[in-house]
């Protein structure tokens, strides 16, 4: 009686050898990674959330307080050497220069409830200078160079 390879006469079934049992699995595995690759990240309807001066894009380091700065209107965070926030403002319409900024509560949009953040600041996703703003019982982002 010849033997196969692999071949159990007792039974009638074939032994499982490693080079049958490797394809099929790294088939399976190939499949699962492809699948991975191929399925949709699940959708997140909310930005990226910043809330502390860390992640606002375009703060300005080296400035000095009460310096003149040009932009009242975007991007017009700077900190000075010692780590002090400042915002370039004009008040009254004198020259703009370096004040020391209020609480910076990262980026936000403008015209979006600020309750809770009375008397803070902001920067909106195109850098324009937001302050929240009290008027009529509610509080809202609004344009902070006006």
């Amino acid at each position: 009686m010849s033997h196969l390879v692999g071949h159990i006469p007792e039974s009638g079934f074939s032994r499982a050898t490693v080079s049958s049992v490797r394809i099929p699995v790294a088939a399976m595995a190939g499949l699962f990674v492809v699948a991975a690759m191929i399925a949709p990240a699940p959708a997140n309807s909310e930005p990226v959330g910043c809330s502390e001066p860390s992640c606002v894009p375009g703060i300005t380091g080296g400035v000095v307080l009460g310096a003149p700065c040009s932009d009242t209107t975007y991007y017009v965070f700077g900190t000075t050497s010692w780590g002090r926030l400042v915002f370039c403002g004009s008040p009254r319409r004198y020259e703009p220069r370096y004040f020391r900024s209020p609480p910076l509560k990262g980026i936000r949009e403008e015209n979006t409830p600020c309750t809770g953040f009375e008397n803070s600041v902001a920067q909106a996703p195109d850098g324009l200078f937001l302050s929240c703003v009290t008027s009529d019982g509610t509080s809202r982002w609004l344009r902070g160079d006006l």
